[in-house]
C-alpha cells in the first residue's frame, strides 16, 4: 500500500473538513460560533441517587464533548458501539465574555445567554468506565452527542436561577424537575470552571441533568422544556 504523502492529506483534509458548529440567536442574524462544549457531572441529588453510582457528598465535576458533537437540526443518528442510548436533557450555558478565575458574585457576567440541550450518553458505556475507573469519553464524547436549541441572550430573558424543565419522549413526561435543584447554580458553575479552565466567547457549558433519564429508539421524538427559552425538539434517526 502507498505511503501517504503530505499533498494526499492535505487534499483529504480540504475534503473533509468539518464546518464549525454554530447555533441560532433569538432575535438576532448572528449566530453563535461553539468553541468548546464542557458538562456538568451528578449536578442534581436526585439523578445521582437514581443513577446510585458516586458518592452524594462529593461536589460536581466537569467533563468535555467535542465541538462538532453539536446538533442544531433536531435529527440525531443513533450511535455505533451501543445498546442503552440515553437522553438527560438540561440547562445550557453560553459564555459571552474571557473569565478566567472569576469569582461567584461576577461570574454571570461573563454569561451571553442559555439554551436547552441534551447530553446524550452511550450509558453502557459509560457504566464499563465507572467500573473500570476510565474517564467518561467512551460514554459521552461521541458524534451527535450534544444537541442544542437557540441562545436566548440574557438581554432579552435575564439570567435563569429558577423554572421548571422537563422532557418528553414521544409525549410522555420523562424528565420533570427545577433549576433551584441543581448543586452548583449557574453562577457558581461559571465560577468553579473558570477556576480550571480559561473561558472564552463560544464556550458552551451543559449544566447537568435531574433524574429521569432513560433510554431511546430510532424513530423516538423528543421534546425538551425549559421555562422562559424555545423548546429543543429532537429525532432520534
Amino acid at each position: 500500500m502507498p505511503r501517504a504523502s503530505a499533498d494526499s492529506v492535505v487534499q483529504s483534509t480540504k475534503v473533509l473538513s468539518v464546518t464549525p458548529a454554530f447555533i441560532d440567536i433569538v432575535g438576532s442574524d448572528q449566530r453563535f460560533p461553539v468553541r468548546r462544549v464542557y458538562c456538568v457531572g451528578r449536578n442534581y441529588l436526585a439523578h445521582i441517587r437514581e443513577m446510585g453510582e458516586g458518592d452524594e457528598r462529593d461536589p460536581p465535576f466537569f467533563f468535555q464533548k467535542p465541538a462538532d458533537a453539536i446538533v442544531t437540526d433536531g435529527r440525531v443518528p443513533y450511535p455505533t458501539f451501543t445498546d442503552d442510548f440515553q437522553f438527560e436533557f438540561e440547562l445550557v450555558v453560553a459564555i459571552g465574555r474571557e473569565a478566567t478565575e472569576v469569582p461567584p458574585d461576577t461570574a454571570l457576567d461573563h454569561v451571553f445567554g442559555y439554551a436547552a440541550g441534551l447530553d446524550m450518553t452511550r450509558r453502557d458505556r459509560q457504566r464499563e468506565c465507572n467500573k473500570r475507573g476510565l474517564p467518561w469519553e467512551l460514554g459521552k464524547s461521541f458524534d451527535h452527542s450534544a444537541p442544542c436549541g437557540p441562545i436566548h441572550p440574557v438581554a432579552k430573558v435575564g439570567h435563569l436561577r429558577s423554572g421548571a424543565l422537563s422532557l418528553a419522549v414521544n409525549g410522555d413526561v420523562r424528565q420533570h424537575s427545577v433549576l433551584e435543584k441543581m448543586i452548583w447554580n449557574v453562577h457558581e458553575i461559571v465560577s468553579e470552571l473558570s477556576r480550571q479552565y480559561r473561558l472564552l466567547p463560544g464556550d458552551l457549558i451543559f449544566t447537568g441533568t435531574p433524574e429521569g433519564v432513560g433510554p431511546v429508539q430510532r424513530g423516538d421524538r423528543l421534546i425538551g422544556r425549559i421555562e422562559g427559552l424555545d423548546p429543543l425538539q429532537v429525532e432520534i434517526v
